[in-house]
């Protein structure tokens, strides 16, 4: 068997088959115009270690009161952490785009933007070039996959 080095693999669950991989550098992503979102909270749990990830990630603080960590970085491909206090304005986020499409996992607060509300628990995939302004509600933390960065619009 063959192995081959996949650069950048979202696996969302509940769909079939597998529809974000890179061949010959090219993402290959879901069709253009879709929002694809499941709540898990129902029966997924998450044990986060916050004292491991104030030592071990190098946060940049936007005064917004939402921070970045980031995870990860390989190519164009980001992984990374946003940590947005309880009592953040409407526009902390900024409105953005994502060249390459994102995916977020809701590990704690909610997140809200036009086409939705995603509580604990919930994984979020937006198509490549989407554009929205995310707000959050309570205290959110939320991993995040880049396959190709975001832009401020």
């Amino acid at each position: 068997m063959t192995r081959h080095r996949a650069h950048c693999v979202v696996i969302v669950i509940g769909l079939k088959p597998a529809l974000n991989f890179r061949r010959n550098h090219e993402v290959i992503l879901f069709p253009q115009d879709m929002v694809f979102t499941h709540d898990m909270s129902d029966w997924l749990s998450f044990n986060i270690d916050k004292a491991w990830l104030e030592e071990n990630i190098s946060w940049k603080d936007f005064g917004t009161g939402v921070r970045l960590g980031k995870l990860k970085r390989e190519e164009k491909c980001s992984l990374v952490l946003y940590d947005a206090d309880s009592e953040v304005t409407v526009d902390a986020f900024m409105p953005h785009m994502h060249p390459g499409g994102e995916a977020y996992l809701v590990l704690e607060g909610e997140v809200w933007d036009d086409d939705g509300t995603y509580p604990t628990g919930s994984i979020v995939w937006m198509n490549r070039e989407s554009e929205h302004n995310p707000k959050t509600r309570g205290r959110t933390l939320i991993l995040v996959l880049w396959p190709e960065g975001v832009k401020v619009v």
